[in-house]
Parts: C-alpha cells; sequence; structure tokens
C-alpha cells in the first residue's frame, strides 16, 4: 500500500536549509555549529516520522519533478531506505556533536564551509536512501561524489588534494563509464527505471546481455569499496577525522552498498539472479574483497589505515548477504547496514580522540594509552568486539545471519571465508588493544609518566611533559553512546530486524 507524503523531501530539505543557516551564522560560531545540530536532529525526527507507516508494511511516496513520463525525480520509503537513512540521520547528530569538538580543538580552518558541506551531503544521503527510481538514485549519487570533495581536501595540503583527485577519478570515472550506461540499457529492455520488489526485467531477453547489465552495475558502485576499485576509501583518510567517521565510514559507503542491495533485490530481483548464477559470482567477488582488506589491514600501522581497510573489509559482507539470496543472508546484509556504522564510527570517533589527546596516529606509538584514556579506549574496545562478531554486540547478530545463510544456500566455501574474515578482523584489533593495554615494559613506563621522548637536531634525547587525558566532553560522550549502541542492537536486535526483513 502507498502513502503520499511530502515528508521524504521534507528529511532532505531539512539539512539543505540547516546548511543555508550555517552560511548566514558563520560569524557567530556557537549559532552556527547549533545550526548545524538543530539540522541533524531535525532531519532524524522527520526519518522517524515514516517508521511506522514502513513497519505497517507501506511505502511512502512523493514526487518531487516530472521530466518524461518515465522521468521524474520521485522518493519511495520503504524498509531498506530507512535502515539507510535512520543510522547515518541519527548518526549525523552524534558527529556534528563530535565534530564541534574536533575542528576548535584542533583550531582547523574554513569552519563554517566544513558545516554546510556536511549538511549539504546529509540531503544528498537522504536523496539517495528515499531514491524511487534508478535516474533520481543516480543524480544523488553524482552529488554525493561532488559535494563530498570539498570535506575530502578541507586540509588544502598537496597529500589532500591528491586525495581529492583519486577520489573524483574513481567515482565519476566508474559512474559515467559503467553506472550510466547500466542505467540506460536497464531502461531499453524493462521500458521503466522504477523499483519493482522481484526486478524489472520482462522473461526472454537474451541471458549474456543480462549478466553485462548486472557487472556494469556492480562495477560502477565505486562507492562500495569492492576490490579492485577500493582505492579511493584509505585515500580519502586523510580528511578530518569526522568526515572519516560518518561519511567514509556510514554515508558514503553505504550510498555504494544500497545501490548493490537495490540493484540485486529490486532490478534484477532473487529468481533471475539465481537463474543466472550471479548470486555465486557476487559472493567470489565480495570474499576476495573481504580477505585481501583483511590481511592487509593487518600488516598496516596507522591507525585510521586500519580502520579504512577493515571498512572496505566489512562493506563486503554486507554485499555478501545479499548475494547468498535467502532470508538470513539478506537479513545479515541489511541490518550490517547500522550494525557495522555504529561500530566502526565508534572506532573512527576513539581514534580521532586519541590524535587530539596526544598527537599520535600510528599503532606503535600508542604503547599504554589504554590507562591514560581509559573511557576513549573502552569505547575502542566496544567498538572492535562488535565489528568482529562476539556476542552481546551488534555486529553478532550480523555474523550469525550470515553463517546461518551461508549454511542455508549450502556455500560451505562462504563458510569458511566467514570463519577467515572474522579471526584476521580479530587479530588487527587485538593488535591494537595489546598495544594500547598491554605494552612493552620501558613504553608502559613512559605512559604511566605521562612523558614520551624526544631528540633534539644533535640527535641528544630527553623526555618532554606531554600529559595525556581524555580531553573534552564533545569528543568522549559521542564515542561512549555509539559504544553503547552497539552493545544495545547486540541484545536487543528486535527492531532493526523487523525492518530488515520487510526490505525483502
Amino acid at each position: 500500500m502507498q502513502v503520499e507524503s511530502i515528508t521524504p523531501f521534507l528529511a532532505l530539505a531539512a539539512a539543505l536549509v540547516g546548511s543555508a543557516l550555517i552560511a548566514l551564522t558563520r560569524k557567530s560560531p556557537n549559532l552556527r555549529d547549533g545550526c548545524s545540530v538543530g539540522a541533524a536532529v531535525l532531519q532524524f525526527i522527520c526519518v522517524l516520522t515514516m517508521l511506522p507507516p514502513v513497519l505497517a508494511g507501506q511505502t511512502v511516496h512523493y514526487t518531487l519533478l516530472s521530466f518524461l513520463p518515465q522521468v521524474s525525480i520521485a522518493f519511495r520509503v520503504d524498509a531498506l531506505g530507512l535502515v539507510f537513512a535512520a543510522t547515518a540521520s541519527f548518526l549525523w547528530i552524534l558527529t556534528g556533536i563530535y565534530a564541534i569538538g574536533y575542528m576548535r580543538l584542533l583550531k582547523e580552518q574554513a569552519q563554517t564551509r566544513f558545516f554546510a558541506c556536511f549538511a549539504i551531503t546529509m540531503a544528498a544521503t537522504m536523496g539517495i536512501a528515499f531514491s524511487a527510481n534508478l535516474v533520481t538514485l543516480y543524480i544523488f549519487y553524482e552529488v554525493l561524489t561532488l559535494l563530498t570533495y570539498p570535506l575530502v581536501t578541507h586540509k588544502e595540503t598537496e597529500e589532500a588534494y591528491a586525495a581529492g583527485r583519486k577520489y573524483i577519478y574513481y567515482h565519476f570515472a566508474t559512474s559515467v563509464a559503467f553506472l550510466l550506461p547500466a542505467i540506460i540499457v536497464t531502461y531499453a529492455l524493462s521500458g521503466t527505471f522504477s523499483f519493482q520488489p522481484h526486478g524489472v526485467f520482462p522473461e526472454g531477453l537474451n541471458t549474456t546481455l543480462l549478466v553485462v547489465v548486472y557487472f556494469l552495475f556492480l562495477v560502477g558502485c565505486a562507492k562500495a569499496a569492492i576490490m579492485p576499485f577500493h582505492g579511493w576509501l584509505p585515500a580519502a583518510m586523510v580528511a578530518p577525522v569526522p568526515v572519516s567517521a560518518l561519511l567514509h565510514a556510514v554515508a558514503v559507503v553505504n550510498a555504494g552498498v544500497f545501490l548493490v542491495l537495490r540493484v540485486i533485490m529490486n532490478v534484477f530481483g532473487e529468481e533471475l539472479m539465481l537463474q543466472l548464477n550471479l548470486g555465486i559470482a557476487t559472493a567470489i567477488i565480495a570474499s576476495f574483497t573481504i580477505l585481501v582488506a583483511s590481511f592487509y589491514a593487518y600488516r598496516l600501522d596507522s591507525l585510521k589505515a586500519v580502520l579504512a581497510y577493515s571498512t572496505i573489509s566489512q562493506l563486503s559482507y554486507m554485499v555478501l548477504g545479499a548475494a547468498l539470496l535467502n532470508p538470513s543472508g539478506l537479513t545479515g546484509g541489511v541490518i550490517h547496514i547500522a550494525n557495522h556504522a555504529f561500530s566502526k564510527i565508534t572506532l573512527f570517533f576513539c581514534a580521532g580522540s586519541i590524535y587530539l589527546a596526544s598527537h599520535k596516529a600510528n599503532i606503535s606509538e600508542m604503547g599504554g594509552i589504554g590507562r591514560q584514556l581509559p573511557w576513549t579506549m573502552a569505547a575502542f574496545l566496544i567498538g572492535a568486539l562488535s565489528t568482529v562478531g562476539v556476542p552481546a554486540t551488534a555486529g553478532f547478530i550480523t555474523k550469525w545471519f550470515l553463517f546461518v545463510g551461508a549454511f542455508e544456500a549450502k556455500q560451505f566455501l562462504i563458510f569458511f571465508v566467514l570463519l577467515i574474515g572474522t579471526l584476521l578482523s580479530a587479530a588487527y584489533y587485538l593488535r591494537v588493544l595489546r598495544t594500547a593495554y598491554f605494552p612493552p615494559e620501558e613504553k608502559a613506563h613512559l605512559a604511566l609518566a605521562g612523558t614520551a621522548a624526544a631528540s633534539n637536531p644533535h640527535g641528544e634525547h630527553h623526555e618532554e611533559t606531554r600529559p595525556i587525558h581524555e580531553v573534552s566532553l564533545l569528543i568522549v560522550v559521542p564515542l561512549l553512546v555509539t559504544a553503547v549502541l552497539s552493545i544495545v542492537f547486540g541484545l536487543y536486535p528486535q527492531p532493526l530486524l523487523e525492518l530488515a526483513r520487510k526490505a525483502f
């Protein structure tokens, strides 16, 4: 049943209005930052108002513009879109608070531009989540790429501009060369751009052509960071931590996975995916990404780089769940949109807190920091356990459904991929926790003394006092909230599971 409502557009408009207010109040930092958080709260409220009809089995519709009978910018809110939108909009509130503390403590430049661009990108994220057709999704998908460029290059250094160029090349090249042709051919074959519950293609079409179209879609979704189209994500970690946290661990990357899930569920459909063996092919690609990204993360010393490759791996868990093409696998893939978001944003928040307190970015430098930053590292521990999939955390619920889905599909190799991926993620997070809580004796002594070794130009060593402690409630409170919610979703997953099951 369809419900006509302007609410999907209002969720998008809340962010646009917030961006305008941020620009207008640029001379008053407190008011400007208040507008940023206020817009996030308003957007989340708009999203929540659509929860009751969706849980009742309805979809919320709104057409903004119609160009031709089959071409329109239109919104359709269903369970899948609501999982994505509710996750991103709620985490925008916490990231907005965190960003205020982060940007002020580091005295970052161009803060008005930062918050304004952040708000506009959240508008584009809502456009993707609520898109009713491929045209709407493609427009907002490209807008999201364009508007996140100033955030990736925020520091305006050579490294930042190089990362920005890579970011733009990956996304625009793949979307124009592959995604756009896939959309055009889909329309030519099906006569529609709209998403349908069981796919859009009629029977009797050339199977080779359909396989080609599917892989055009898959390659065109660079935001999903499926290897080998993942290089933009580690490069984008040069951006400030709030950008890495929300946009590159939640909104942008989830937009890519969301597009893949839409293609599997609402463009091709389960029956056609099974007929063409596309589920198996997708599972192989996702499994390769999970294993390679996890192996690579274990080798790295930069904490943000480890988190980036962990994100690449975790995104493919979502794709893998959908590729299993059974209720358990699909449930695991859909709920991981939220479960991974809360776990990973906790870890990024913690990485930012560590840097603000100690100016340390490499794992090898963090000996004993667990004792100096007890709240930060407690939250990091929870985020890591959830990402690994330890019981009583949100990540465990995901892993449970993925393992069950692999057994139901009789894909036992996938079961072992999930097992190895879990062990690898445990290994690289254990390395961080071991360094933080159980450093070598010398590093532990320096940590307890609150000092760090330094050297002068003549090579003589001395110790300079660098007291390390939790820096601000604006930093600590958001990371504790996301950590606690990672446990709440593990202990009480029913609401999210109900939404996930309605998605298919």
